[in-house]
């Protein structure tokens, strides 16, 4: 979702910034990022304040960083280029569409909200169900079950090396969407395409190229 869907990092990297310097975390941004993209909230907090932070407090605390993301997005929401487009084309060819994402439900409801897609997913999956987050493949097994898919039909798009990795580890194929790392960082033998955005995958016909 954050990075894939919409062009959100850059606010959540304002936001742990923001978070960091209230608690008095001594580590910078990107260590916090590299630390933290693609872990559910309690396995985020857990990085930063340590592994016996208890889970009562460590969704406290990422409730807390999540209000000051939302509260600073609000005003200069984005979707990455061309996802919406390229969502409808895909279920215009009848390809069922899920999102899973570290993310927590009152995220989910604040993107679906500002998206405004034509259809709602297919299954959503949120890092506050209970379930790792990535790099462990269990958000992308549990979206694909629910959407009646076997982890060989689906093909998950990701932004982050830690979603790439779970990909990998679930038995799907990828596509890097580089809003936010190299494709050299989202590399490897199970991604079959990469793209700085979804205009850029559509004016390369993939969705007619991944049909033939």
């Amino acid at each position: 979702m954050d990075g894939t869907l919409v062009d959100s990092m850059p606010t959540h990297a304002r936001s742990w910034e923001a978070f960091t310097r209230r608690h008095g975390i001594d580590m910078s941004v990107a260590e916090v990022l590299a630390r933290t993209t693609g872990r559910n909230g309690v396995e985020c907090i857990r990085e930063l304040m340590g592994a016996d932070t208890p889970e009562a407090r460590a969704l406290e605390l990422i409730a807390e960083k999540e209000a000051i993301y939302r509260d600073l997005f609000a005003s200069q929401f984005r979707e990455v280029r061309g996802v919406s487009d390229f969502i409808r084309a895909a279920r215009e060819r009848g390809i069922r569409c899920g999102i899973a994402t570290a993310g927590d439900r009152h995220n989910i409801a604040f993107t679906l909200g500002h998206l405004k897609l034509a259809q709602a997913p297919d299954a959503i999956v949120g890092g506050d169900e209970g379930l790792p987050g990535k790099p462990d493949p269990a958000l992308f097994l549990e979206a694909a079950r629910r959407m009646g898919a076997q982890a060989s039909q689906c093909i998950v798009f990701e932004d982050a090396p830690f979603g790439i990795e779970a990909a990998r580890r679930a038995g799907m194929r990828a596509v890097s969407i580089c809003t936010t790392h190299t494709a050299a960082e989202l590399g490897g033998a199970h991604v079959i395409a990469q793209a700085p955005d979804f205009l850029d995958l559509a004016n390369k016909n993939f969705l007619e190229t991944l049909h033939a």
